[in-house]
């Protein structure tokens, strides 16, 4: 069947989640971190995923704001900084981050041939709110889409749900394309058609499903999703 909407996870996906703690690194006042601030961006955001995972197999869940913020401290004191400044610093960022170059022409593409378009994320609401608005891509979006609604983060398949309760659409018409190797996977195993955009050039995750398209950055996504 073919694609008719093309759904995106937010943090890592359309939004840059190393943004934050990169322009907090670049101000005078922030010396702690100048060096060490892609370290520190890529512990805060594996605990971040580590955290909500956990909270999904303990039935402990929250809204993903407490989840960022407990990945922050952990990653601020395995990385030896202790700011409490810096620390609201880095979090008020985070409600700003910059999209990826490429996204705001690849979401008017997907518009522009008629497709719908939609965030599926672990992100509360407000915090996707606050993305969508400082990236200034809410006019190419028909929906954004939070676990909220359910009560449980991704892979839970009842998040998965979430597209075609929107849509009303067959999961073989959704292209769902995800930063992450293994939400990618797990959404592949629900029956979307999907792409991993594996900006890092990580190893394939070991899992039961894999996606079935593997691409560098969101370029070709509307190409994808014509073919």
């Amino acid at each position: 069947m073919a694609i008719t909407t093309c759904v995106f996870d937010a943090y890592g996906t359309l939004f840059d989640v190393a943004a934050a703690a990169r322009k907090a690194a670049a101000r005078p006042d922030n010396f702690e971190i100048s060096k060490n601030w892609a370290k520190l961006a890529n512990d805060w955001r594996l605990k971040q995923l580590q955290y909500s995972w956990l909270r999904v197999i303990t039935d402990a869940h929250t809204d993903f704001w407490e989840v960022t913020q407990n990945g922050l401290d952990w990653a601020m004191e395995a990385n030896g900084v202790s700011d409490t400044r810096l620390r609201a610093e880095l979090l008020e960022l985070y409600w700003n981050l910059e999209a990826y170059p490429e996204v705001p022409k690849m979401l008017a593409d997907l518009k522009d041939a008629g497709l719908q378009t939609a965030i599926l994320s672990n992100g509360s609401p407000d915090m996707l709110e606050g993305a969508v608005s400082s990236a200034g891509v809410g006019d190419h979006l028909d929906a954004v889409l939070s676990v909220e609604s359910v009560g449980i983060f991704k892979p839970d398949r009842r998040i998965y749900d979430l597209v075609g309760g929107h849509f009303n659409c067959a999961a073989d018409e959704v292209l769902f394309v995800s930063s992450n190797g293994w939400d990618a996977a797990a959404a592949s195993g629900y029956g979307f058609t999907t792409a991993w955009v594996n900006r890092s050039g990580e190893p394939m995750d070991r899992l039961p499903w894999t996606p079935q398209h593997q691409l560098t950055n969101l370029v070709d996504i509307p190409v994808l999703a014509r073919a």
